[in-house]
């Protein structure tokens, strides 16, 4: 093996030998084990979300397919109808090109060119991420079979009467021209004004005064709404106000809506430009009067100053026409919610059109039932307070969108305005007896993608045919999936799978948390702390390092940050951890909570977790590649070192199997990391270094050792594999042949999951050793204390001694001698006392070290107030730092407490300072 460690050299080669040789297809054989991977959209690369996510998701699948389970891992790309048209849009803007200018159908060819060249971007940074879907099977929501799946589904809903259309409010993009959801709606608190307005009441008695913070809309108000409860206005209900710059009447209304406690306690109500006001317009009755364009500017619905004005630049004139008619008599500060389009930044507009509507009502009874009766259970359980908070008050669903690139309404409309659904014109013809001479045409728009990905459990399968897949893979085990889609894509994968298969589309849902930066903050371009997947694995040089510090992608103090890294792990200026230490890392995150801080010093940390085993392998190799491990069999003797070992594999295994069952990959990956670096590579490497060495052991102790150590070795690399797939396959390949796994797998992917062997645990190895341990670690923490170095031989008195630690001193006493480096070991009799020395404790025996002629006294205490005094220093600036009032203010929380612990932490070492001070001035 290399001396070092170097992912670069062995991952990407490893994969394409995986792929080529066909690994990730399902078996066919064992229990069904599937997972559908949230399809990421066309245009989109592996973000860190994505990666935490893809990594658990990979883990769970590796350790099925390793159990024996007939795992499929389903893949495949949503057309983003939004995201991919805008790509394509651009690059024509680029050539001073529109799509208009091409027209429809050769502007999608120019879609579904820059798919072929550009679009499988993710997948293959999937790759690099080392997941292991079937490939083979990777679909494409615009692929024909599922364009087909959708087609049925939206034949057979219209057909059913759960299928519309109607003129209702939508979230309205003036840039794109499109309806949008609400995931595509970012509400971000803005500074505004309120304006207070006079509206007169028609009979000359009086006046009323609204407040709004979107004056324009006033030109669409018809009515004005108090609580019915509001004795100050009580005698106004059903009188009418004259609407200022308009020449029409609107009534005054009462609605339990309206917070009387508020302003004034009136509201002038909008019903085609506000959602609240839509809902009291529909109670009530009212007229619904738009006046916007589909690019917000106003309409000639309103009086002829304003038509054709922009919606802000009417917002002025309206207000300066208020102030001239002195009706105006108040502008207040404001800050409010402002909705924005994700895409375009553009505020978005409650804008009524003729939109295609699911009736949702009795396709979420079903969905509820899934959850509650416990056929579908969430992971943590209390995101089911989130889906039945959704699903009790769930609204049709808007599903048409005012896009080129997607799947097309299959609904056609004569001439006379009437619609006809089918799955083509022929059979629309052929269905309602239309002649040819009857013009038809298609309607224009297309599908939400939420609605074709709503299909995803079954389309994927081969619904509507009936398919193996469809009947083995549905439900499929677990999505791993976030927050922030329960509403849009899991709750309607669950209606419309039990809608179409009778099935539940999935029986466990797994939550993830939100990735965010070090100090909580969300991961956003604007923010400038994005961190790219691909950079932690495969690298990033200076240059690319500093375009995107300067281009704002990247905050100073990260790409300082990764700088310092990057020079100090490789020479030649990349910044590499390899896929492995990332893997790890996510999955040691992996925790229950809402919000995961990630923090690149557990990378670091994890990739030094790789060099650690890296190291661990060589020294097994060098001592058992040229001996015998006992492969052939032969004589053996397990010593105590090796019983123990064997003990904490089974422990660990127990606990990690319990864990991912319980989806806690967080305490799996601790139960890992704690077997392989301290059990495996730091105590056993060592424990079994006497025996390997000494003359005093016999053929069959040192065969057992050997035995051991390439066996656990094998063991542990695959138990570690799904989190760490490639370093453990790469040892694997060396470690098997020496080892006494005979299968003929040929990749650890592929082998045996390790199976928990309770015949191997010993309690009594387990005590002895975790004594051994303790008496060790007591030694080499006085050394630590009192500076004495570890080579010097230490005379050790032991006072309170029981019989079962002289039993243990007995079988074991020679190794801890030599692992301690011990001079001598006397046992005192009670009673007699010991020289000033310093102390550790094992259970209730206690270890001296006398410390007369060990350490210059003088010296030591020298040290230890140089030590103090350096501490004390650091202490004070940090002190300073937060009774700052500038910095506690400003600074974030998690900085602030990592602040605060820094401090804990030095005055706890200065206090042991002391300690240790007081011990040695006793000498």
């Amino acid at each position: 093996m290399d001396k070092t460690f170097d992912p670069h050299k062995i991952e990407k080669d490893c994969y394409v030998k995986w792929e080529q040789q066909g690994y990730f297809k399902a078996s066919g054989d064992g229990d069904p084990y599937c997972i559908l991977l949230p399809p990421p959209n066309v245009t989109g690369s592996l973000h860190m979300g994505h990666a935490f996510q893809h990594t658990i998701m990979d883990s769970l699948i590796r350790y099925k397919r390793m159990k024996g389970n007939n795992t499929l891992w389903q893949c495949g790309t949503d057309h983003a109808g939004i995201a991919t048209q805008m790509v394509v849009e651009r690059k024509l803007n680029a050539q001073k090109l529109t799509r208009h200018d091409l027209g429809r159908e050769d502007f999608v060819k120019k879609i579904w060119e820059w798919k072929e060249e550009s679009g499988g971007t993710i997948t293959q940074q999937m790759r690099r991420l080392g997941t292991s879907p079937d490939w083979d099977r990777e679909v494409f929501t615009m692929d024909d079979n599922l364009s087909e799946a959708v087609q049925e589904v939206f034949v057979k809903l219209y057909e059913e009467g759960l299928i519309y259309r109607g003129k209702r409010l939508v979230n309205w993009d003036p840039v794109l021209l499109t309806a949008v959801s609400d995931l595509e709606v970012v509400n971000e608190e803005e500074n505004g004004h309120m304006w207070h307005m006079q509206y007169p009441l028609s009979d000359g008695s009086g006046h009323i005064v609204v407040a709004t913070t979107r004056p324009e809309t006033m030109l669409g108000d018809t009515a004005v709404a108090v609580h019915p409860d509001d004795e100050r206005y009580a005698s106004l209900i059903g009188k009418t106000i004259r609407l200022p710059l308009t020449d029409r009447e609107i009534p005054i209304i009462a609605d339990d809506y309206v917070d009387q406690d508020f302003g004034t306690g009136c509201v002038k109500i909008t019903p085609a430009h506000d959602f609240n006001d839509y809902e009291m317009g529909k109670r009530h009755d009212l007229e619904m009067i738009n006046i916007l364009t589909d690019e917000a500017k106003i309409n000639d619905v309103a009086p002829q100053k304003y038509q054709g004005l922009d919606r802000f630049d009417a917002r002025k004139v309206i207000v300066d026409d208020l102030e001239a008619l002195g009706v105006l008599i108040k502008v207040e500060e404001h800050k409010l919610k402002v909705p924005r389009g994700d895409r375009t930044g553009e505020v978005i507009e409650p804008y009524l059109t003729n939109q295609w509507y699911v009736a949702v009502e009795s396709l979420a009874k079903p969905a509820i039932d899934a959850v509650e009766s416990g056929e579908i259970r969430f992971v943590p359980e209390n995101w089911n307070k989130t889906y039945y908070q959704w699903m009790h008050n769930i609204q049709d669903w808007c599903i048409s969108r005012q896009l080129w690139w997607g799947h097309r309404i299959p609904a056609y409309f004569d001439n006379d305005g009437n619609i006809y659904v089918g799955r083509s014109e022929a059979e629309v013809r052929e269905k309602h007896k239309l002649a040819d001479s009857v013009s038809l045409k298609q309607d224009e728009d297309v599908l939400d993608t939420w609605f074709s990905s709503a299909l995803w459990p079954f389309a994927t399968m081969g619904w509507p045919k009936e398919t193996p897949e469809l009947e083995t893979f549905v439900p499929s085990s677990v999505l791993v999936t976030g927050f922030d889609i329960i509403f849009f894509w899991v709750a309607r994968m669950i209606m419309m799978t039990k809608k179409f298969t009778g099935k539940i589309p999935f029986k466990d849902i797994y939550i993830t948390g939100l990735i965010r930066d070090e100090n909580g903050d969300k991961m956003s371009k604007s923010k400038g702390n994005v961190l790219d997947p691909i950079d932690l694995i495969d690298g990033i040089d200076l240059d690319a390092l500093m375009t995107k510090r300067t281009s704002g992608m990247m905050q100073p103090k990260m790409a300082e940050k990764i700088g310092k890294a990057t020079k100090k792990q490789f020479s030649d200026g990349i910044n590499a951890y390899g896929t492995d230490a990332l893997r790890f890392t996510f999955a040691a995150m992996a925790s229950t909570s809402r919000d995961i801080n990630f923090d690149m010093g557990r990378v670091e940390g994890y990739r030094n977790f790789c060099n650690k085993i890296w190291n661990a392998t060589r020294f097994v190799l060098m001592n058992t590649e040229e001996f015998d491990a006992g492969r052939e069999g032969g004589e053996m003797s397990l010593s105590v070192f090796d019983r123990w070992i064997w003990s904490q594999f089974q422990d660990t295994l127990n606990a990690y199997e319990q864990a991912i069952e319980q989806y806690r990959f967080d305490i799996a990956a601790q139960h890992l990391y704690e077997f392989t670096w301290n059990q495996f590579c730091d105590w056993y490497l060592e424990l079994s270094k006497p025996v390997l060495n000494s003359e005093q052991s016999s053929d069959a102790e040192k065969r057992g050792t050997r035995h051991t150590l390439i066996n656990v070795l094998e063991h542990m690399m695959r138990l570690l594999h799904p989190f760490m797939p490639f370093i453990t396959d790469e040892i694997w390949q060396k470690v098997k042949p020496l080892s006494t796994n005979n299968t003929d797998a040929a990749s650890i992917m592929v082998d045996a999951f390790p199976i928990v062997d309770e015949s191997k645990h010993d309690q009594s190895a387990i005590d002895d050793i975790e004594w051994v341990k303790a008496f060790i670690v007591g030694i080499r923490n006085i050394r630590g204390e009192m500076d004495i170095p570890p080579s010097k031989p230490l005379p050790v008195l032991l006072k309170n001694v029981s019989a079962s630690d002289q039993s243990k001193l007995d079988s074991c006493g020679t190794y801890v001698a030599k692992l301690a480096k011990l001079e001598s070991v006397t046992k005192l009799e009670a009673g007699e006392q010991a020289p000033a020395s310093a102390t550790a404790m094992v259970g209730e025996m206690e270890i001296l070290i006398p410390m007369a002629g060990l350490i210059d006294k003088d010296a030591e205490l020298a040290r230890l107030s140089k030590a103090a005094e350096k501490i004390e220093k650091d202490a004070q600036r940090t002190k300073g730092k937060l009774s700052n009032e500038n910095f506690v203010s400003k600074a974030p929380e998690a900085v602030i407490e990592k602040e605060r612990a820094k401090l804990a932490d030095m005055e706890m070492q200065l206090s042991k300072i002391e300690a240790q001070k007081a011990e040695i001035e006793a000498i």
